[in-house]
């Protein structure tokens, strides 16, 4: 979908009924596949090349784990503390039973670059198994799972904006070699009422491939479940999940697009 034709997504359109809401818009954008569906189709594997060198941060940029600590980083849980996952070789890596975590810092529409590598030898099968997922404002999953030669239901493979929408295709690595996730995301924007008048919108692009290209998002990600779009601030955190993996991070790093077209 063009930038102009997702700036037409919310609208204004006349009908018999009266207008379409940002939220009747964002239910019209409802995946036709039941959530979770494993007879959904499955994304064409591509073969995404060898790793290449990190990508640096530039200038702008936020530097949320630069290989030494995990100062950026909090508990996500009742208590904030600190975050309880293990440096391991200059990554973060989940420390299994230990909890989320997310970022000190709260942020709204951004760019976000890291790394990221699924245990190996690989354990497990379908979402039991190199299982994690980066929360946008800790409430919209990107997936993060070994989908290598690893077969499960299409909205929740890697990449998947999970249980709504499956990636353009399967550009996953083996275990143990490093990805890369580019993120782009507009956060939703509600008015003084709280009522939505822009739906989110996601581009992701795996390992150098465009694999989710300006999806407008139909609520808040859910397991099971798709949730409808509730207010909230404009800036929350970003989350890392424990799946019980020790999958790591490496070369974290996003750019505030606040305020840009």
């Amino acid at each position: 979908m063009s930038r102009s034709a997702l700036r037409r997504v919310v609208a204004v359109a006349s009908i018999a009924s009266g207008c379409v809401s940002a939220a009747d818009d964002a239910k019209s954008q409802q995946p036709s596949w039941p959530i979770h569906s494993l007879e959904r189709p499955k994304p064409r594997v591509v073969d995404p090349g060898p790793y290449t060198a990190p990508v640096p941060p530039p200038s702008d940029a936020t530097v949320l784990f630069d290989g030494t600590t995990l100062d950026r980083w909090v508990a996500d849980d009742s208590t904030g503390g600190p975050a309880r996952w293990r440096i391991v070789s200059g990554a973060m890596e989940v420390l299994p039973g230990s909890g989320p975590i997310a970022t000190r810092q709260g942020f709204g529409d951004v760019q976000v670059h890291f790394e990221w590598m699924s245990p190996n030898p690989a354990r497990g099968t379908g979402q039991d198994r190199g299982n994690s997922g980066v929360f946008l404002m800790g409430r919209y999953e990107v997936q993060i799972l070994d989908s290598w030669r690893n077969d499960t239901y299409a909205d929740g493979q890697a990449a998947a904006l999970y249980g709504q929408f499956p990636p353009l295709v399967n550009a996953s690595r083996p275990p143990g070699q490093w990805q890369s996730y580019d993120i782009v995301f507009r956060r939703p924007r509600f008015d003084a009422r709280g009522q939505l008048t822009h739906p989110a919108r996601v581009t992701v692009i795996h390992n150098g491939v465009l694999v989710q290209d300006a999806v407008t998002l139909t609520g808040p990600t859910g397991h099971h479940e798709r949730p409808p779009y509730l207010a909230h601030p404009d800036a929350l955190p970003i989350g890392l999940q424990d799946h019980g993996h020790p999958v790591r991070f490496r070369n974290f790093w996003v750019r505030s697009l606040e305020g840009t077209p």
